[in-house]
């Protein structure tokens, strides 16, 4: 084999392999960030799912284009070396290389727009809600309000001494992350489509959920608006994603998927100001849920 054949073979194996890095979500933690972590959170949204499905695709049209000018540059310096090739060529145009090299890219290009566009639409297609939730960020942290039910909680993050009483109480630790664990979580039921309208009272913030693939500003004076269907139950953690201040860094969001009868239930308890029965839900519901939200192995 030649020293071209075989620096080709190293190229496709290395490309094949950081695909397969990038693409495989065992890398990944269920709902929050991972140590070391490589590629998306695990996605459990029809959006997320999509989402991921096109990264992986515009990868494989990126490591292909690489490996392809990689290759072409190599052979052209090997090829037309003053060694090989005294005599320089005067040809300066050749036709069908100039239609080539317009006509691919634009078909490049067009293969990669049509499932972008898919995945644009759907996200902006929203399907009747089954229950719409009104998010306003605030320097730094949030409210969540349910019009329909007629309740509002307000999540600020835990401090550590917070985490370590919580842990002590019953509550799984990955449960509980530093920086990412709120006093008072948000809970929706699963497999329901999930209406959320953003704004903020201050400053600019951004409502992201990175396993929804939902990522929204909330604009004071505005409201702008996303949606979800979340398929899994479990614990999903977010940040605020907009440079919003002193505190940006500390203002997580936690959303737990749940069973409809413990979303009612959490609803009726959060209506009568029941802390210690929503403290109770919460935690039973997290006891449920310690086997599904994991962070990925080192």
């Amino acid at each position: 084999m030649t020293s071209i054949g075989r620096w080709t073979g190293t190229c496709i194996a290395t490309a094949a392999s950081s695909a397969g890095l990038f693409a495989a979500p065992a890398l990944a933690g269920s709902g929050q960030p991972s140590p070391k972590q490589i590629g998306f959170q695990e996605a459990v949204t029809p959006i997320a799912e999509q989402i991921h499905w096109f990264h992986d695709f515009v990868n494989v049209i990126i490591f292909a284009i690489t490996i392809f000018v990689m290759l072409l540059m190599l052979y052209v310096m090997w090829r037309f070396s003053e060694k090989r090739n005294p005599v320089p060529t005067k040809t300066t145009h050749n036709t069908t290389l100039e239609v080539l090299w317009t006509v691919v890219p634009v078909l490049v290009l067009l293969v990669i727009a049509i499932p972008s566009f898919k995945l644009l639409y759907a996200q902006y297609a929203y399907p009747p809600p089954d229950l719409t939730i009104k998010v306003t960020g605030h320097a730094w942290n949030w409210t969540h309000e349910y019009p329909d039910q007629k309740i509002s909680v307000d999540s600020v993050m835990l401090q550590d001494d917070e985490r370590e009483a919580l842990i002590k109480s019953g509550m799984p630790a990955n449960q509980v992350p530093r920086n990412l664990a709120v006093d008072n979580e948000v809970l929706v039921p699963v497999n329901k489509v999930v209406h959320v309208l953003v704004t903020s009272s201050d400053v600019i913030h951004a409502w992201t959920i990175p396993s929804f693939g939902s990522k929204v500003d909330a604009v004071p004076g505005r409201i702008t608006a996303t949606w979800f269907k979340a398929q899994k139950e479990g614990i999903y953690f977010g940040q605020c994603s907009e440079l919003c201040g002193k505190d940006h860094a500390f203002m997580p969001i936690a959303l737990r998927v749940v069973k409809d009868r413990v979303f009612d239930d959490w609803v009726d308890a959060t209506k009568k100001r029941d802390r210690k029965r929503v403290r109770d839900i919460i935690q039973q519901a997290a006891k449920d849920h310690s086997g599904q939200n994991k962070t990925a192995s080192r």
